[in-house]
């Protein structure tokens, strides 16, 4: 047996054989390289003829897992994990678009998907169309031969407007056309858009897959043959997450269904609430029969999601007295976390946009966003009730 020097046996360590663990829960193989017993094995791998494991940028065992699980929930055959959802959008648009295609997308989606597309895209060349959701209700005149993708939230990022999944994936898949839905808000367990033809589906995992606000991930679901493209590109940016951050995923997906469940009841009860009260102009909430989506959401979804949004006359002034003065809900940015939180899209996730692009998505001053949390439902009413009492 060799006898190693101090230095070498502390840096060189001791592993036990891989076959002698069997771990319950999935591990983090916090490592950035994998090792490999020879020059060939190194060639297979090189050649594509191995599975193996050759850097964590490439792929990770605890991402792959994490993804896998997904991908089930999905529907999907394969997916893939990011640092961020907007890591995940970005890679996505730089896989497909090019200097002279054109992307369209929708008007009511998450402002920093917009901001993307605007200030980084379209210096790439690309050509950025967004249309409304009435427009989107016949796609087949919004899309054209120019057209290389189309990107779309359902339900929408602040106002819950909800859009024909199903019709938009036809046309799409008529006219060949990518399309890409952001399914953030509604989760695998509310609805599966591949099921309904679209070609590759996004998730902020930060949120509801995640559930505990203590992750920042994204992750793309898809066939192979789209999936094995966006992976190349990841490759190149390096927008890859990391082990523990997909680890804590991973450990969040476990709860995803008690805890949809409970957001999705939780939800309407504060709907219903608010659309009730006298103190509210409007509430934006897909289980509503009165909201302009309620029967296509109730067709295509399972739930309608625990993201609730209402709007208050006088404007951004009276929105902040509201939020000013909520005290189970946090005043935070982000949603589908197991507690309740509150933001302002113009002071948050629409910052920045025009007046005119604010005024075709939806968006005025008088809105907050609820993200309803897993409190006791009578705890949230109570504290939505007292600071709706504000002058």
């Amino acid at each position: 047996m060799t006898e190693y020097g101090r230095r070498t046996k502390l840096i060189k360590g001791a592993n036990p054989p891989a076959e002698e663990i069997t771990p319950l829960t999935n591990p983090i193989y916090q490592t950035t390289a994998f090792l490999f017993d020879s020059a060939e094995e190194v060639r297979r791998y090189a050649e594509g003829h191995s599975n193996a494991y050759l850097y964590s940028r490439y792929k990770n065992p605890t991402s792959v897992a994490v993804a896998a699980t997904i991908a089930e929930l999905e529907g999907a055959a394969a997916a893939l994990l990011f640092s961020s959802g907007m890591a995940a959008t970005a890679t996505t648009f730089l896989t497909f678009l090019k200097s002279g295609d054109e992307v369209v997308c929708s008007t009511d989606v998450y402002g920093g998907t917009t901001l993307l597309l605007n200030n980084l895209l379209e210096g790439l060349g690309v050509r950025v169309r967004f249309v409304t959701p009435k427009e989107l209700c016949e796609p087949e005149k919004v899309l054209h031969s120019s057209t290389r993708l189309i990107w779309f939230e359902s339900p929408a990022n602040p106002t819950l407007r909800c859009l024909n999944v199903r019709a938009i994936a036809a046309t799409c898949r008529k006219q060949q056309i990518l399309s890409v839905v952001d399914n953030t808000f509604a989760t695998p367990l509310n609805q599966q858009p591949l099921a309904f033809g679209v070609d590759l589906c996004m998730h902020s995992a930060s949120k509801y897959l995640n559930g505990h606000s203590d992750v920042t991930a994204g992750v793309i679901t898809g066939c192979d043959e789209l999936i094995d493209q966006v992976r190349t590109t990841r490759k190149l940016l390096g927008t890859v997450l990391d082990p523990a951050a997909a680890y804590a995923l991973g450990r969040g997906l476990k709860t995803l269904d008690v805890r949809v469940e409970r957001h999705n009841k939780n939800a309407m009860e504060v709907a219903k609430f608010l659309d009730r009260d006298s103190r509210v102009k409007s509430v934006s909430y897909p289980g509503l029969p009165a909201h302009p989506d309620y029967n296509l959401a109730a067709a295509q979804m399972n739930g309608f999601g625990g993201v609730v949004c209402l709007e208050l006359d006088g404007g951004l002034e009276r929105a902040s007295r509201f939020f000013d003065r909520l005290k189970i809900f946090k005043r935070a940015v982000s949603l589908g976390g197991v507690e309740s939180l509150c933001s302002l899209p113009v002071l948050t996730s629409h910052w920045g946009q025009s007046s005119e692009l604010l005024r075709r998505a939806g968006v005025t001053a008088g809105m907050a966003r609820l993200s309803v949390g897993l409190e006791d439902i009578k705890d949230l009413i109570a504290d939505l009730d007292q600071a709706l009492d504000s002058n």
